[in-house]
């Protein structure tokens, strides 16, 4: 731990409270630090593994119903055709996307990233 991250605490057995330690400034954010990173300021987590999961919605049914499934059956998602599907890394929601066709298999291009907070 650094030093600029600790503060004097009060003497309290004085009984007079000090005037508070001066915090140390936070170098202002410049855009051209942010600019000079690169992907390969990310090589040490380059192979962590993650779970991605593209979800096209969801179905609440009960047990009954789901043993009824049959090959052909249709279940009914929660979304509407051209919607927006959630995409989830390690089961927290990062993006949303839309279904694309890659070759001869579904992908998934992401239209929006979702930002902390912003999951509503």
């Amino acid at each position: 731990m650094s030093d600029e991250n600790n503060f004097d605490l009060p003497d309290l057995e004085q009984g007079s409270t000090p005037a508070p330690a001066e915090q140390p400034e936070m170098p202002a954010a410049s855009g051209s630090e942010e600019e000079n990173k690169t992907a390969a300021d990310l090589a040490p987590v380059f192979d962590v593994p993650v779970n991605i999961s593209a979800v096209l919605g969801k179905a609440h049914i009960d047990v009954n119903s789901l043993l009824k499934l049959t090959a052909g059956s249709v279940v009914e998602l929660d979304r509407k055709i051209g919607e927006a599907i959630d995409i989830y890394v390690n089961n927290r929601l990062v993006a949303r996307g839309e279904v694309v066709v890659v070759e001869d298999r579904l992908g998934v291009t992401m239209t929006e990233i979702i930002k902390d907070g912003d999951s509503a």
